[in-house]
C-alpha cells in the first residue's frame, strides 16, 4: 500500500476510497515509554483504517517498519492472560483428537510469542516448532522447552523449511494474519509449508465484530488488516489454500477460526463456513454499505468515556486503568485522555511495569497498586477480559471500586 492521494490495497492493488475510520495520528500501541523520557512527545503516525471495495480487505495505512513495531524487546507475552491460556490448551486437545496427532507429527506455529499455545503439545510429546521475529518473548519459549526460530515468516523461510524435510501436520497462527504488512507473502509461504492432508488453522478478530461492537479501539499500526471470512478466502484461493471450516470464538471480542488445506486435499466442508458467510452476507461486508455509518458510532463511544472521566474528575472521585493493551492506548489516544483523567494503569506484564503508556504517558504499576489504594473506579481497557480482571479484584469490589468499560458504550458495575 502506498499513503499518498490514492493509497492501494495491499492485495489486489485497487485503489482505497472508501474509509472505515480515520483515528488521526497516534503512537504505536506498543512501544511503551522508559520514565525518563515522560517530557519528550512520543512520534506519531497516521492510523486510518480503509476499506478496499474489490476484494473487501479492511486495512491501515503502511506507515511504519515492522521493524520499529516488532522489534527484539516486543513487550507483549502472551501468558499473562489465565483465559488465553485455556483457550490454547483446549485448542491443542482438540486439534490433537482431530487430526489424530502424536510423536511422528510436527505441528508449527507462526507467531509463537512465548510458548504460549506450543508448549501444551510439547506436554503431549508431540514434535514442535516455534517461529517469532521478537528475540526476548522467544527466549521465554526456548524456557518453556519450546524450540524457536527467531526470524519473519514468509514464502521464502517457507521454501527453505520445506527443502529441510520439515512436513508439518499442522500450521496454526492466532492473531497474526493481521499484523503482517505483505499478506500474500505470509499466506504464501503456508501454501509452500503444507503438503497433502496438512491443516492451517488461523484465528483473527472477526471484522463483523469489529463493526457490530464499535470495537474500533483494536485498530493500530501493528494490526496491518481486519478481516472478514469473504477477505480471507479471497486472500487463500489466490494461493492455492481452500477454507474448509469456522469456527465462531468469543475471544478477542469475537474471532473466528479458519481451517484451511490446499486445494487438492481431502477436507470436508464443515457446517460453519455457510454460517459465517451468511452472518457476513446479512451485515452487507461485501457492499460498502457495510461500512458507512462506522465513525459517528466510533465518536459517541470516545464521547461518552470523556464524559464519565471529566464527571467523575468533577466529583473528587480517584479513576485507575486495568491492563496496558493496545486497544487501551488506542482509546486513550483517540480521546486525549491523559493522566489529568487516569491517574495511573496497572498490567501483571513486568515488562511494562514502571513504564508509561504511548501518547498519554499514564504510568503502568503493578496490580498490586490498586490494593494499596483502592480507586473509586477502574477503566478496564482490555474490556474481551472483563469478567476475569473483575474476577482477580473481587475483593476490591468488596470496598467499593466500581469497574467501568467504554466499548460499545460506557458500562459501569
Amino acid at each position: 500500500m502506498t499513503v499518498d492521494s490514492e493509497p492501494t490495497c495491499r492485495h489486489c492493488g485497487a485503489p482505497l476510497k472508501l474509509t472505515l475510520v480515520d483515528l488521526g495520528l497516534s503512537p504505536l500501541a506498543n512501544s511503551y515509554v522508559p520514565p525518563e523520557r515522560a517530557g519528550t512527545p512520543d512520534p506519531r503516525y497516521p492510523l486510518h483504517a480503509r476499506v478496499c471495495e474489490h476484494c473487501w480487505l479492511v486495512q491501515v495505512d503502511d506507515v511504519v517498519p515492522a521493524d520499529e513495531i516488532f522489534s527484539s524487546e516486543y513487550a507483549y507475552f502472551s501468558s499473562f492472560s489465565d483465559s488465553w491460556l485455556a483457550h490454547c490448551r483446549a485448542y491443542a486437545e482438540t486439534m490433537t483428537d482431530r487430526l489424530g496427532l502424536g510423536p511422528d507429527s510436527l505441528v508449527i506455529e507462526i507467531a509463537s510469542n512465548d510458548g504460549y499455545l506450543l508448549q501444551y503439545f510439547v506436554q503431549k510429546g508431540i514434535p514442535v516448532l516455534g517461529i517469532e521475529p521478537s528475540g526476548s518473548v522467544a527466549k521465554a519459549a526456548e524456557e518453556k522447552g519450546v524450540p524457536t526460530l527467531v526470524e519473519f515468516f514468509g514464502t521464502a523461510l517457507a521454501k527453505r523449511l520445506a527443502a529441510e524435510g520439515r512436513k508439518p501436520a499442522l500450521i496454526a497462527s492466532a492473531n497474526v494474519l493481521a499484523h503482517v504488512p505483505d499478506i500474500d507473502d505470509f499466506v504464501g509461504g503456508v501454501a509452500a509449508l503444507l503438503t497433502g492432508d496438512a491443516v492451517y488453522t488461523v484465528e483473527f478478530p472477526h471484522l463483523l465484530n469489529l463493526i457490530d461492537k464499535v470495537q474500533f479501539d483494536t485498530i493500530y499500526h501493528e494490526h496491518y488488516s481486519y478481516l472478514s471470512l469473504l477477505a480471507v478466502e479471497e486472500i487463500f484461493a489466490g494461493a492455492g489454500l481452500r477454507v474448509f471450516d469456522v469456527e465462531e470464538l468469543p475471544t478477542h471480542g469475537g474471532s473466528l477460526r479458519v481451517h484451511a488445506c490446499l486445494n487438492g486435499a481431502s477436507r470436508a466442508e464443515g457446517p460453519g463456513l455457510a454460517r459465517v458467510r451468511a452472518a457476513e452476507a446479512a451485515a452487507k461486508l461485501g457492499e460498502a454499505a457495510g461500512y458507512q455509518g462506522f465513525t459517528r458510532r466510533v465518536e459517541a463511544v470516545r464521547d461518552g468515556l470523556l464524559d464519565f472521566l471529566k464527571t467523575a474528575k468533577s466529583e473528587g472521585r480517584s479513576v485507575a486503568a486495568y491492563g496496558a493493551a493496545a486497544k487501551g492506548n488506542t482509546l486513550l489516544n483517540y480521546a486525549g485522555i491523559g493522566p489529568d483523567l487516569i491517574a495511573y494503569c496497572v498490567d501483571r506484564n513486568p515488562a511494562k511495569q514502571n513504564t508509561l503508556l504511548p501518547g498519554s504517558h499514564i504510568p503502568v504499576r503493578p496490580v498490586e497498586a490498586l490494593r494499596a489504594d483502592p480507586p473509586d473506579y477502574v477503566v478496564i481497557l482490555p474490556w474481551n477480559i472483563r469478567d476475569e480482571v473483575m474476577q482477580q479484584m473481587s475483593d476490591l469490589a468488596a470496598k467499593g471500586t466500581r469497574f467501568v468499560t467504554a466499548v460499545p458504550e460506557i458500562r459501569v458495575t
